[in-house]
């Protein structure tokens, strides 16, 4: 047994015994038979084993949900907002225990676990129970009062990149808007849902309120995107699933709200620091092992600065140690499964077909033999209209692609079917702010503007639909209604 698969704490334990569902404030047997394994991606070993749930569990959760729904709908928001508070309190209490359990059945580098897969959704989750305090006035429009409503219950549906991060980015404004919970995580990466619902058990949330099944998309993602007592559907994934949560969703008129792939640029202008913006460049591109669906995977060098680009790209990402996840000295982790890394390898081994310039990584670089690594890898001189400057790959791979001016660089940015996130970089702050307003993505970085909590985050055209975090995402989970007097 290697460092990875020890227990530092008793959370991974906890995690690691869970055999029943959270229905209705308690943890419940559920009705299915079957299980599903949870591997750990570095050590290729099986470490847990989580129920598979079934349409029945569906059933009994959504109407656990939908008795809650009148009354936690007339609970005062600042009460809500105390309950998402204390909830935060729980969940920072086991922050220690989060990290390890994501370093675990992720892979994450525990620097990114600790800092970023946990730190970010409590400061996510403190954001909105302060915002949820404070709801906005009511509208007056002519002889018409304008309010906002909870849309009734919710299914959340949560990807495995960011296991804890995207259940937060659902659940905490979902509740503060008044919209009671069913919560199916990605059976990929389940133990750090199921702490976090050892969180929501000592917080005291009402039953009801928030529940937890978990399965397969198949099975319980569809039952949920399809139930008739589910309101609305928020779905963070693949464009693919979305598509199709959002037929299941159609059929019975229901709310969707989807943040799916993305295919991000990184324009670096000819007037931008560079070495800054290359090495900020990769290290976007390969956070998280390069499963973001924000990373920013294209860099678009003006032709002046472009050689030097390239250089500056290879020594970074030469930096980015491969190994153990626990090892202090690891900043690259495994990808999250086998499936998953050779698809990647895939996305390598076509564009070295098509022409693109492998400056480093690639399919045959030395990886450690344990693990299902990938090497970071940058391509050079790639076709804007290529597969890896068009398609999303998941991995630690970064295309680079040389412009001539603003213009192009902006054309070659919006030649894409995604439009999630992005960055510009320049020595002159208007020319940057122009070149941000004209790229068609929901959100941009500024000569490395930090991520804001309480800004709307979400995307264009296939990245989706609606705006999750901060007051944006509370008011996605409501339904506005005008009173004449």
């Amino acid at each position: 047994m290697t460092s990875a698969d020890v227990a530092t704490s008793a959370g991974a334990a906890r995690a690691a015994d869970r055999s029943r569902f959270y229905l209705d404030g308690q943890w419940t047997e559920p009705l299915g038979g079957g299980v599903i394994p949870v591997e750990n991606p570095y050590t290729e070993r099986i470490i847990a084993t989580v129920p598979a749930g079934s349409v029945r569990d569906v059933d009994r959760a959504v109407a656990a949900a939908r008795a809650a729904a009148t009354p936690w709908a007339a609970t005062p928001p600042a009460v809500r907002a105390e309950h998402l508070a204390r909830l935060a309190d729980a969940v920072a209490a086991r922050a220690e225990d989060l990290a390890a359990t994501i370093g675990r059945e992720l892979g994450a580098p525990q620097r990114v676990a600790a800092a970023v897969h946990v730190g970010m959704p409590l400061t996510v989750l403190r954001g909105i129970a302060e915002t949820a305090a404070r709801p906005p006035a009511e509208e007056t429009v002519g002889n018409s009062l304008v309010v906002r409503e909870p849309v009734g219950v919710v299914a959340a549906i949560t990807p495995w990149n960011y296991p804890l991060h995207q259940v937060v980015a659902k659940v905490a404004p979902a509740l503060a808007a008044g919209c009671p919970v069913v919560l199916k995580p990605s059976e990929v990466t389940p133990l750090t849902a199921y702490l976090f619902f050892d969180a929501v058990h000592e917080a005291g949330l009402p039953p009801g309120v928030l529940n937890l099944v978990v399965g397969t998309g198949p099975v319980v993602g569809e039952a949920l995107a399809g139930h008739r007592d589910v309101d609305m559907v928020s779905f963070t994934g693949s464009t693919a699933v979305g598509a199709r949560i959002s037929h299941l969703a159609a059929d019975r008129i229901a709310r969707v709200a989807l943040e799916l792939g993305g295919k991000s640029a990184n324009l670096v202008l000819a007037d931008a620091d560079l070495p800054a913006a290359v090495r900020a460049g990769v290290g976007k591109a390969f956070l998280n092992s390069g499963q973001t669906c924000t990373a920013w995977s294209r860099m678009l060098v003006d032709r002046s600065r472009y050689a030097e680009a390239v250089e500056l790209a290879e020594q970074s990402a030469r930096r980015f140690t491969l190994g153990d996840p626990v090892a202090p000295q690891t900043r690259l982790g495994p990808l999250v499964s086998a499936a998953q890394r050779d698809r990647v390898l895939g996305h390598v081994d076509r564009a070295v077909a098509d022409g693109a310039r492998l400056v480093i990584g690639g399919s045959d670089a030395e990886v450690p033999a344990q693990g299902h690594f990938v090497a970071p890898t940058v391509f050079a001189d790639v076709d804007p209209d290529g597969a890896l400057a068009q398609e999303e790959v998941f991995g630690p791979v970064l295309a680079i692609i040389p412009v001539a001016d603003d213009a192009e660089a902006v054309a070659v940015a919006n030649n894409s079917r995604y439009g999630l996130a992005g960055a510009v970089w320049s020595a002159d702050a208007e020319r940057a702010l122009a070149v941000a307003r004209s790229l068609r993505t929901g959100a941009v970085d500024v000569n490395g503007g930090a991520f804001n909590p309480a800004a709307p985050f979400g995307g264009y055209r296939q990245s989706g639909l609606g705006r999750e975090l901060g007051a944006h995402g509370i008011a996605e989970f409501t339904e506005v209604k005008a009173i004449q007097r």
